[in-house]
């Protein structure tokens, strides 16, 4: 008898946090999952449209998408843009002398 109420209390437990280990998994696929999936030839195409459109600033263009998504709560497009800003940062960073 003691180990059918342990079954059942176990039961009852899982199925409490079963919402919260769901809200979990859909965050972790639409905002890291999700943005990886994304072709590097369209991250690299983006940040080229950047650069030509925006020169040096094209960095912080990328940062200002990135926030805007971020504040509209669209994952997929938030790390997008981040890829893109990452991209322009590892690849067109101009070391300058000071």
């Amino acid at each position: 008898m003691e180990l059918s109420k342990q079954i059942v209390l176990w039961i009852a437990l899982a199925a409490a946090a079963s919402p919260i280990w769901g809200g979990i998994l859909l965050f972790l696929w639409s905002n890291v999952l999700l943005p990886r999936r994304i072709p590097r030839a369209e991250i690299e195409r983006l940040a080229a449209e950047l650069l030509a459109r925006y020169g040096d600033e094209a960095e912080e263009v990328a940062f200002g998408e990135e926030y805007h998504a971020w504040r509209h709560s669209n994952g997929l497009e938030r790390g997008k843009w981040r890829r893109v800003r990452l991209w322009i940062e590892n690849h067109c960073h101009r070391w300058e002398d000071t």
